[in-house]
């Protein structure tokens, strides 16, 4: 109301709108992709899925794999932390009540002591089993790749799936008996992921954000699910049939992705396993599944105390991911992704670019002609964003105060970091720990990737503030 009350008599005449409809061709577009995906979501949320539970009810213990496995990969996480999340894996398999084996993917011995006194101290039954895989500090990609293989020796039949969960993932009780039916019910699928919700070990904005994070990711998931296309198998929590884990070429696109890029050379993934893992399910011609009612929470830690810095690194390594496993899943082509699906993968190639139209023309406009175009649009993005919060009640999250703003956070600072990692897709690091891709390329080489990457950056912001001032 303050803002309404800022802006002159004139931004409320009708004659006035040329430039609000400018503005809101653009923002038609953008808000009506989020419409789609809302209702979608609510679509499978509500009526979709409770028919596919009430298809698994029907079939008993038909829906019952073979074997289960529950792989978790941990490094350098607290104890307390990782306490939390072997106990909460024992007691899943304990529970369940079907034939188990527990596959701990460590690199240091305080994991393995840990893990063996809890197995002893909550004495499972004998249809449990606890196998320790050993492997060197060298990325999560390696831990899993070792846990694979050591599934692979095991000979697993058709039926039997495999459940992955990252070293800092507390398993909520059932959530395995609600994942696995789905393998049964679904002949072509190759992997699903759950819901999540997160306890943060930082600041009040750092946890509003994560929670925000989660939130928007549910409904994302529910719309991308209703198509069988979820577009990433989260590493927090994600099952896959045995056989599929099993393949030498999955076992592969795991530890040793890598993209051929026409400036920037050949390059190994070092970050974004859950992507490598979804872009070879659906080269190898499997669906992706979401099952909303089967949650984990996480224990975040915040790679740095201060939120700019700490969600500057995270937006690196995630949008990092997102754009690296973009332009190759694209070549597969609609009538393997689906029609809904490629478009969704060609819009994140624009949206770095449209989420920052809005905030552009009207600075601009505000410096040319009168400041009231940029009290007008921050009216503009305090209403929508309102509106947009109470959306995600829906989602079954908690929603927060600082919600509104952190919406509008995450759309200016996350397609300016979008805009960055695009033209350096070769740049890589993990926030937990010291891991970065090394290249050993010659001087030139590297002397050519810097300046190129800053050019290119620099011509494409150039040239769309150029755009952006020729139209206002």
């Amino acid at each position: 109301m303050g803002l309404a009350l800022l802006l002159p008599e004139s931004t409320f005449i009708p004659e006035t709108k040329t430039f609000l409809f400018a503005i809101g061709i653009i923002g038609i577009w953008r808000y009506s992709m989020g419409v789609v995906h809302f209702i979608r979501g609510m679509i499978f949320l509500y009526i979709v899925f409770p028919l596919y539970q009430r298809k698994i009810k029907k079939m008993g213990a038909q829906t019952n794999p073979s074997h289960i496995y529950l792989m978790v990969t941990s490094f350098r996480i607290d104890a307390s932390t990782t306490a939390m999340v072997y106990q909460s894996i024992i007691r899943e398999a304990i529970t369940c009540g079907l034939p188990t084996t527990i596959v701990a993917s460590i690199v240091e011995m305080s994991d393995e002591l840990l893990m063996k006194s809890l197995w002893e101290t909550m004495a499972p039954p004998e249809h449990i089993k606890l196998t320790f895989v050993r492997i060197p500090g060298t990325g999560k990609r390696d831990g899993l790749a070792y846990g694979f293989r050591a599934i692979s020796r095991d000979m697993p039949d058709d039926s039997a799936v495999v459940a992955v969960i990252d070293g800092d993932t507390v398993l909520d009780e059932g959530v395995v008996l609600k994942t696995v039916p789905y393998f049964k019910l679904f002949p072509n699928l190759g992997g699903l992921t759950t819901n999540e919700f997160c306890e943060v070990r930082g600041s009040y904005f750092m946890s509003e954000w994560h929670k925000l994070r989660f939130a928007q990711r549910h409904i994302n998931m529910c719309s991308m699910a209703l198509s069988k296309r979820v577009l990433t198998l989260t590493g927090r929590m994600s099952v896959f049939r045995a056989s599929v884990v099993s393949q030498p070429e999955f076992i592969a696109d795991v530890e040793s992705d890598s993209l051929k890029h026409w400036r920037l050379g050949e390059f190994k993934f070092l970050t974004g396993d859950d992507k490598s893992s979804w872009f070879s399910l659906m080269r190898l011609g499997y669906d992706t599944f979401y099952v909303p009612n089967a949650s984990v929470n996480t224990v975040e830690h915040p790679p740095d105390p201060r939120f700019i810095r700490a969600s500057r690194q995270l937006m690196f390594r995630w949008y990092g991911n997102n754009l690296r496993q973009n332009s190759r899943a694209t070549k597969l082509g609609p009538q393997r992704l689906g029609w809904f699906t490629y478009y969704v993968l060609f819009d994140q190639r624009i949206s770095m670019w449209t989420s920052l139209l809005g905030i552009s023309v009207a600075v601009i406009a505000a410096t040319k002609y009168h400041i009231g175009f940029l009290i007008a649009y921050l009216l503009w993005v305090g209403i929508t964003r309102m509106a947009l919060t109470l959306l995600l009640l829906a989602s079954g999250h908690n929603v927060g105060p600082a919600y509104p703003l952190m919406l509008y956070y995450n759309q200016i600072f996350g397609a300016i970091m979008k805009i960055y990692v695009f033209f350096r897709l070769d740049r890589q690091s993990w926030t937990r720990q010291p891991t970065q891709l090394k290249r050993n390329l010659a001087s030139f080489q590297q002397w050519f990737n810097r300046w190129s990457s800053r050019s290119m950056t620099f011509s494409a912001l150039s040239l769309f503030g150029a755009i952006l001032i020729t139209l206002v």
